[in-house]
């Protein structure tokens, strides 16, 4: 029997674990001692890897967070645009970018919610307790 609804996949992305949401699992993909170069590929080899196998309908991806504040904003850059292109070229499907205020009010009411808050809000309202809030933002992105 299939389901007439859509398959989405929900992706919080990051160069220390990435969220990953599929249809039937929440998980983190994570780089290991990898840097640079590298790190981008084996994430976006990992993301590729799971979208082959859940062949989504539709992938949600968090829009960059530009008032973030630290090092390595351009390998961010550079995975965030790695994983952008892999969805429309390697693997054709729609993309959905969700701004990170929205999706935060979107699963608890208040577009500056922390992670616990997030965390909380994914067992409250859709049963899940999750290990890290890589996999709770990308649940919350399926969700969206």
């Amino acid at each position: 029997m299939t389901s007439d609804l859509p398959r989405v996949v929900g992706l919080d992305i990051s160069l220390t674990g990435t969220g990953i949401a599929t249809p039937t699992t929440a998980d983190t993909i994570t780089p290991g001692g990898r840097r640079g170069i590298e790190r981008i590929q084996y994430i976006r080899d990992c993301i590729l890897g799971d979208l082959l196998d859940h062949e989504p309908d539709l992938v949600v991806i968090e829009g960059p967070s530009y008032g973030s504040q630290g090092g390595q904003a351009h390998d961010r850059a550079g995975l965030w645009w790695a994983v952008r292109l892999l969805c429309v070229e390697a693997y054709p499907v729609p993309v959905a970018v969700v701004p990170p205020a929205t999706l935060k009010r979107y699963a608890t009411g208040r577009g500056n919610a922390d992670k616990a808050a997030m965390a909380v809000a994914a067992y409250k309202r859709l049963g899940r307790e999750l290990a890290d809030d890589n996999s709770v933002d990308a649940l919350w992105l399926r969700a969206a």
